[in-house]
């Protein structure tokens, strides 16, 4: 059984999808409310899939200072839980350790396996909506062949990654970080298994991506993240050709 260990934020204005405000119609805290719907559809997948939910939340103490007070940061996010979840009782909430992302990853990844005796672990950071139990599941079964599954997005980035075997974890998300990872597995002997191209959203252009496909899914009558899509609605976002160019519009 994988443990899908999320690495969350605590959605607050100034902290999460920085580039997506600057660089999309979206305000700041719409982009931060849209990271916040992405978690709780990222909680759902985890939770109906075969895994074990882990939501891995910032320290308080992590946080930059004008960012911190109010209400805690796994007080924040077991919010969201319960909101995005009929029941949370098997939903583990533990704090990250660690200075940076990959370091963060790592020490969550090698505690998991290494001191647990997990069998599998996967990273993910909530902000690719499309994943979905299909996927989580399918990435299970590649696990069961492959020591590392990776899950590649857009720009060379991640989206998820599965380990049976901890890696090498020193700036494993130096981009393009679907190569970095795949090197260092690689370079521990591994074998290294992908899952299907999905958008990450972290800008304005991830978003041009994901807006058009939720529309058409939604035309089509096929699932949707729910949280994500229903908020994309309220907005009003589309797509348009303007100029020759592809524009994000509200």
């Amino acid at each position: 059984m994988t443990t899908i260990a999320v690495l969350a934020d605590p959605p607050r204005e100034g902290l999460v999808l920085p580039e997506l405000a600057a660089t999309s119609p979206l305000s700041e805290t719409e982009a931060t409310e849209l990271y916040a719907e992405m978690l709780k559809d990222t909680f759902v997948a985890a939770a109906n899939s075969g895994g074990d939910l882990l939501v891995n939340y910032r320290a308080d103490d992590d946080l930059p200072d004008e960012l911190r007070g109010g209400e805690s940061s796994e007080d924040e996010l077991r919010a969201l839980a319960d909101e995005a979840l009929d029941d949370t009782e098997d939903v583990r909430f533990e704090v990250q350790v660690g200075s940076t992302f990959s370091a963060r990853a790592g020490n969550t990844a090698t505690h998991l396996l290494d001191a647990e005796g997990t069998n599998s672990v996967a990273v993910v950071d909530g902000t690719a909506p499309m994943l979905t139990r299909t996927e989580i599941d399918s990435a299970a079964m590649k696990l069961r062949r492959s020591e590392t599954v990776v899950g590649p997005a857009d720009d060379g980035r991640i989206y998820y990654l599965g380990l049976t075997d901890a890696i090498d974890f020193t700036d494993v998300y130096t981009p393009p970080e679907v190569e970095t990872v795949t090197r260092k597995a690689t370079d521990a002997g591994y074998d290294v298994d992908f899952l299907p191209a999905m958008t990450a959203v972290e800008t304005g252009a991830d978003l041009r991506s994901l807006v058009p496909l939720l529309n058409a899914r939604i035309e089509a009558g096929r699932i949707v993240p729910v949280h994500t899509a229903t908020y994309l609605h309220e907005l009003g976002l589309r797509v348009e050709e303007r100029d020759g160019e592809r524009e994000l519009v509200r």
